[in-house]
């Protein structure tokens, strides 16, 4: 479990959270999130790091101490050194204990941090002051690696590092100046030694700062990366679950899954390169399946109509959304599935989609609920309106037809019959026929229902009905229901007392989900432990927005860091070359781009010209020197030069053409591998070699090493040139040189591992044997000049750390194993990154196609402009969509003889197939939607063989959009066209199914009210006098024709289209009315056609 320095911010003020302001709020998110990165900061990084260091330092320690026993040197000579060696040992060892407690370890971070470093130069200048002779070389490579491993590897913050670094070699180089020039006999060439002491230490700080400041840099991006990476699975699990809701809040999960599968495809294309599979008959997918053995019930609101005229759009869409409502909360319970709102008629059914056995039953329930709701209403609002319900039990074909505007539907001469119920029922009560009446196994008292003398199909066919007594008939409500007052009925609306009494029903609002995003349960994500740890912190999920989930997320990340970490088993990495398992990504990882390479080879260069410093300050100057470093320093320019060549395009697109591809080099360095790795190998090998390739070229001694005289006088003669033993202090300054070349190792940030290791294996192994074996002899010869008396019984030997030979090695075995644990950590942390990254970019593209999929999804349930309203913004969750239209074009076209068409036998598959036929004609018909011609035009629903379609819902409202009367009619123009290119559509289908359907279509226009409503199967839809009277106008018209109100025909004609008077037509609820036909040749004038085309 993470345990944190103290409690969080957010935990400090739980209760006021909620109430603060949006800038204290943001700043309360900001002083959060920095909290958290310094956890992660601390447990991705400076966690580990502290107790490999730590383990780094005991090894230093156990092997001084092997050593020391090894060659056998007196305790009695060195009991300062062994003492120290043993006390520090044991200190550290605490220490790492300590540091084990990841608790103790976050509160004592920075405490821990002074305490190693201190310990560290106190070992230091225990060093050099004990053991033999002092100089100024002595434990400079100790000093250098407290101040590399202050930035690399302590967790200390850059103040901190730079403070501690400097102080530690700073306080070198003043003690040794003021030791050494206080002496006897000062070391000669002090001055010099002390600068090279100074380069070496300036190079040390310059190269672990640039390294702390690429690794604070890359664990920030690391963070920022997570944190993207959590913030995009939250969204895309919430646009999920956003996703389910909206396509079930429309279709049955068997079909939903179907349909949503398809979707995606058609989104995010064939995978792997599989040409994508065409549908071998040439037809739409048909989302129908059929069911046996279910129940359907019809309900209207007898009354409804005329109460609706008196309501405003808002109170219209509100009763009907709390009366669909309660609707859809008793089909629930009666486990029934609503199908569609026709209106104020709905229907649903029973057994769906997983066969029920009491389907009757449930039906029959369901209906008397609905009817004592209605009377429940009645009673309290006096309001004059009942319920009418018909129920039939049968089979049925149950799905989607159609390309846009989804809506789950059944079709089947059953469900025809229960319309029919329906309509020739009762008003209050519940009229079955004798198919359902045999389900019920007389589970209800029925009586004759006489439907054949209200209903002609029923007389037709024969159909024996009754209605069902209902047992609650004489149990009295009075407690369930608020007391009616008559003389508060003259003065209150009808309508207003029953929008009063309805929002007492509470029923949710449509797409209420869509908006409360905060509240939807997101699973944890499913990411490996190691690439991407993640714990498993019990916790209890409270509401909460976005950046309170991906804070516990990122909590949950840091809880799973620990030292540990890279070496789990991980689905993604090799746990000890760190390789990804899968070769592609392997490749997509080492083919990454590194646009910071250049300052990377600029930092090799620093080291480079500080060795090159330190040669002239202490070496011998010769020519071969000069020429050594002349040609490298040559080389540097060029690999610099093609680095940073880059940052002068301007000026070479400015120049000559043929110049211009050299801007383009360090765009190819830095994004190709090969070319990259190349320059690489090239500038460490460089920096490598010429650490050390003058020191060749120092004078060499010959002859047996002598250091049995104490006044013995080395003199080497060699090219007519004397050169004294004691200017052999050049040597330990090779090999400081060698170790900061080293250091370069570890500035390439982004270079393999297995490179790294390589190179740093082959220096090590080099080094060692050129100061060991093949050159040693410049070492023992500068011992011996320095004890000369080593030889002798009580003459001063010199230390273990004093032998410039042994120094050296062990120095380099220490850089080596620094340098490796940094190299494996950097490069954990650089795939690390890379992966977030990569999952990050991942997430982005399937929020991306979830987006994509909800909008598509969200548009077939809604007009894009009502769709924004839902989705695209933030809309108050109490609100309910309506909106009033001054003029709307409403057109029904219908296909009469479908009906005559359609039969249910073993051949056609029980009616599948003729719905096959008719599922054609309704994509086509949607397909024309698609046309920019017809962007205006909206598609409604289907009902039945029936298409409902409107014009001008899109139009801009309100004074703002003043236009002239003639203008804000052209949609009433393209509607007649659109209902002639139907025409042609069905004509084409006709041609290629040998088939004579014709569409009878009725057009009117004028004010509707339009609204969603249904939170269970949210449905858009416009309701008004202009509506039902286009559909008369469909229902009384000719096949082929276009019939048309006079309103309409006289619109028409003023937009050049020609009409025909067809007479005076009864109408039902409307009487008398006069009709035209739209010529469906469309002759206008050809500026009016520019105009709609």
């Amino acid at each position: 479990m993470v345990t944190l320095d103290g409690p969080s911010p957010a935990a400090q003020t739980p209760s006021r959270k909620s109430s603060l302001p949006g800038k204290a709020k943001r700043e309360e998110d900001s002083r959060r999130r920095h909290y958290l990165f310094e956890t992660y900061y601390c447990y991705s990084q400076q966690y580990p790091l502290t107790l490999m260091v730590l383990a780094i330092i005991i090894g230093i320690c156990l092997a001084l101490i092997a050593i020391f026993f090894i060659r056998g040197m007196r305790v009695s000579e060195n009991l300062a050194f062994i003492v120290t060696v043993f006390v520090a040992l044991g200190v550290f060892f605490s220490t790492l204990i300590l540091v084990c407690v990841e608790s103790v370890f976050q509160k004592c971070m920075r405490a821990f941090s002074l305490f190693i470093w201190a310990c560290l130069v106190a070992m230091g200048y225990v060093f050099i002051f004990e053991g033999g002779v002092i100089n100024a070389w002595d434990q400079v490579s100790f000093f250098l690696f407290i101040t590399f491993i202050a930035y690399t590897m302590l967790p200390l913050c850059m103040r901190d590092a730079i403070f501690a670094s400097l102080l530690s070699s700073v306080s070198h180089i003043v003690s040794m100046s003021v030791y050494l020039s206080l002496s006897e006999r000062p070391p000669e060439l002090l001055p010099h030694q002390l600068l090279a002491n100074a380069v070496v230490f300036i190079c040390g700080n310059l190269v672990g700062a640039y390294h702390k400041h690429l690794m604070d840099r890359a664990l920030q991006k690391t963070f920022k990366d997570t944190l993207n990476c959590i913030k995009s699975h939250t969204k895309l699990e919430s646009e999920k679950k956003q996703q389910d809701h909206l396509l079930l809040s429309v279709l049955p999960l068997y079909i939903a899954l179907e349909m949503k599968a398809e979707i995606i495809e058609r989104l995010t294309g064939p995978k792997d390169g599989q040409p994508q599979l065409e549908n071998c008959n040439n037809f739409h997918n048909l989302y129908v399946k059929h069911h046996k053995d279910v129940s359907i019930l019809y309900a209207d609101i007898v009354g409804f109509t005329r109460l609706a005229s008196e309501c405003s759009p808002k109170e219209l869409v509100l009763m009907l959304n709390e009366l669909f409502g309660k609707f859809d909360q008793i089909a629930k319970e009666n486990e029934c599935m609503r199908i569609k709102i026709l209106g104020d008629c709905y229907y649903c059914v029973s057994g769906l989609p997983v066969s029920l056995p009491t389907h009757a039953r449930s039906c029959v329930k369901m209906g008397l609920d609905m009817c004592q709701a209605i009377n429940k209403l009645r009673e309290a609002t006096g309001v004059d309106i009942n319920m009418r319900v018909g129920v039939h039990s049968g089979n049925v074909l149950c799905g989607v037809i159609g390309l846009q505007k989804w809506q789950y539907d059944v079709w089947s001469h059953d469900v025809t019959l229960a319309n029919h119920m329906e309509a020739g029922g009762v008003p209050g009560r519940v009229h079955i026929t004798d198919a359902t009446l045999r389900h019920l196994d007389e589970a209800y008292q029925v009586q004759e229902g006489n439907g054949h003398l209200r209903d002609p199909y029923l007389k037709e066919h024969q159909i024996t009905t009754y209605l069902v007594i209902d047992p609650r008939a004489e149990e009295h409500y009075c407690e369930a229901t608020l007391a009616h007052d008559p003389s508060d009925s003259a003065k209150i609306r009808a309508s207003v007392r029953m929008t009063r009494y309805l929002e007492s029903w509470g029923a949710a609002k449509p797409f209420a989900h869509l908006n409360q995003r905060d509240s939807l349960p997101v699973e944890t994500p499913t990411f490996n432990h190691m690439d991407i740890p993640m714990g498993n912190l019990e916790r209890y999920r409270s509401q909460r927005g976005l950046e309170e989930e991906v804070h516990e997320r990122i909590s949950e990340v840091i809880d799973g860091l620990n030292s540990q970490r890279q070496w789990v088993k991980s689905d993604h990495f090799n746990r000890v070359t760190l390789y990804f398992n899968t070769k592609a990504m392997e490749k997509e990882y080492r083919t990454t781009p590194i646009p910071a390479f250049m300052y990377y080879t600029a930092c090799a260069c620093l080291i480079f010209s500080c060795n090159f410093i330190i040669q002239v300050l202490i070496s011998q100057k010769n020519a071969v020197l000069g020429i050594s470093y002349g040609v490298t320093f040559f080389l540097f320019l060029l690999i610099l030069f093609t680095c940073f060549v880059g940052h002068f395009s301007k000026c070479t697109q400015k120049g000559p053409t043929g110049l211009q591809w050299i801007s383009s080099i360090s765009a190819s360095v830095s994004n190709k591998p090969w070319l990259r790795v190349t320059l690489a190998t090239v500038t460490i090998f460089l920096v490598l070699a010429m650490a050390l390739f003058n020191f060749f070229f120092l004078p060499q001694p010959s002859g047996p090493i002598p250091c049995n005289n104490s006044n013995h006088s080395l003199v080497l003669v060699e090219d007519e040139r004397i050169f004294e033993a004691r200017h052999f202090f050049t040597v330990p300054y090779y090999m400081y040189c060698c170790l900061l070349g080293l250091l370069a190792c570890s500035l390439f940030f982004r270079m393999n591992f297995e490179l790294k290791m390589i190179l740093l294996v082959l220096a090590l192994v080099i080094y060692n044997v050129i100061f060991l074996y093949t050159h040693s002899r410049l070492s023992d010869y500068y011992t011996c000049h320095l004890y000369p008396n080593a030889s002798l019984e009580g003459g001063l030997r010199p230390g273990l750390l004093k032998d410039p030979k042994l120094m050296g090695s062990f120095s380099f075995f220490i850089f080596f194993f620094t340098l490796l644990v940094l190299a494996r950590q950097n490069e954990y942390s650089c795939r690390l990154d890379f992966l977030w990254k990569r999952k990050f970019r991942q997430e982005r593209e399937k929020i991306e196609t979830m987006e994509n999929l909800n909008r598509v999804l969200l548009e077939n349930v809604l007009p894009a402009h009502v769709a924004v309203q839902f989705i695209g913004q933030r809309r108050k969750n109490e609100d309910l969509y309506h909106q009033s239209y001054e003029c709307v074009c409403i057109m029904f076209a219908s296909i009469p003889d479908f009906k005559a068409f359609y039969s249910e036998t073993d051949v056609n598959h029980e009616g599948l197939e003729c719905l096959r036929l008719l599922n054609e004609i309704i994509a086509d018909f949607d397909e024309l939607l698609s046309k920019p011609k017809f962007s205006g035009v909206e598609k409604i629903k289907t009902i039945g063989s029936t298409y409902m379609a409107a014009s001008g819902l899109n139009a801009a409202l309100g004074p703002e959009c003043p236009q002239d009367s003639e203008r804000n009619c052209m949609h009433i123009g393209v509607m007649v066209e659109f209902a002639v290119a139907m025409m042609g559509k069905l004509d084409f289908i006709n041609k290629h199914s040998f088939n004579n359907f014709k569409l009878r279509i009725g057009i009117n226009h004028g004010p509707v009210i339009a609204g969603v409503i249904g939170a269970q199967k949210p449905q858009y839809d416009i309701w008004g006098n202009s509506v039902n009277v286009a559909s008369r106008m469909e229902s009384t018209g000719v096949l082929g024709k276009i019939q048309v109100t006079e309103e309409t025909n006289n619109v028409l004609c003023r937009l050049s289209y020609t009409c025909h008077y067809r007479g005076v037509i009864e109408v039902k609820g409307k009487g008398e009315l006069n009709t035209y036909f739209v010529s469906t040749d469309l002759a206008r004038s050809s500026s009016q056609g520019n105009m709609l085309n």
